[in-house]
């Protein structure tokens, strides 16, 4: 379904026709929230911290002094094997059709969560 289109999040532009959004929010956008929610991580702020903001293969350090500048990031060992079944949970339990979905005000919204 959205992996189709790749990366894109607009279906192609002909001869100056307007691209159209996509009537489901695609894989990429999907994957671009969650790195920017794990660049903001405290387990990632925990792993870089543990590891003296040093990079464990060549020992080379962060640093941001001018000219010099050099940052670390954080693998995950056992990478992220599954994908596709990320995009489905998600799908499934948060990106829902508008169908199965209410507007309401947060006081009604915080009521029925605890219901």
């Amino acid at each position: 379904m959205a992996g189709a289109l790749g990366r894109s999040e607009t279906v192609g532009e002909r001869e100056g026709v307007p691209m159209k959004k996509l009537p489901y929010t695609p894989n990429s956008q999907i994957r671009s929230a969650l790195r920017n929610l794990t660049l903001r991580s405290r387990e990632r702020s925990a792993a870089i911290k543990r590891d003296k903001y040093t990079c464990q293969v060549c020992g080379r350090k962060q640093s941001k002094a001018k000219g010099k500048e050099f940052k670390v990031e954080v693998h995950h060992k056992a990478g992220i094997p599954n994908w596709a079944a990320i995009f489905e949970a998600i799908r499934k339990y948060l990106l829902i059709h508008p169908d199965e979905q209410i507007t309401l005000c947060k006081k009604c919204h915080e009521e029925m969560e605890e219901t």
